[in-house]
């Protein structure tokens, strides 16, 4: 059966299908995101079952994780990329950027310190070091999305 097909297993006629909640909040597509992979295709002699219940492949809650995660932005190929990853704990961004590219963050202008040298910094680097702060490193921005890109 395919993922787009009515299923004829009698528990999916009688309970139909789960329904995609109206505004998508992140935790919808952590869990949509674990129910894909969670409930991911295995094979089986009489074909394709669920991996975590045994039912007639999608299950009821693969076909709502990828409902909701085409309602999130996502196409085919990348669900079926977090299908391959199997980490059921990836991170997808919210709200999803096609481009996966943050905007860039405008830069502040340096002062110079009454300290003299210490608190100048050359034109279009970022301190390692907060200026005269704690001495904790500064983090880099994310930039890039934390999930597996479809190949």
């Amino acid at each position: 059966m395919r993922v787009g097909e009515q299923s004829t297993d009698p528990i999916d006629q009688i309970l139909g299908e789960v329904p995609v909640p109206a505004p998508l909040t992140p935790e919808d597509v952590r869990l949509a995101v674990r129910a894909v992979v969670v409930h991911a295709a295995e094979e089986w002699p009489a074909g394709p079952k669920c991996r975590n219940d045994g039912a007639a492949y999608p299950c009821r809650l693969h076909r709502w994780g990828r409902r909701v995660l085409k309602t999130h932005g996502l196409n085919e190929r990348q669900i079926d990329a977090l299908v391959r990853h199997g980490n059921p704990f990836v991170h997808v961004p919210f709200p999803f950027v096609l481009t996966g590219r943050a905007p860039a963050r405008p830069s502040a202008p340096v002062t110079p310190s009454p300290r003299g040298q210490a608190g100048r910094v050359a034109p279009g680097v970022r301190p390692a070091i907060r200026p005269g702060g704690t001495g904790r490193s500064v983090a880099p921005p994310a930039t890039t999305p934390r999930w597996p890109r479809a190949s």
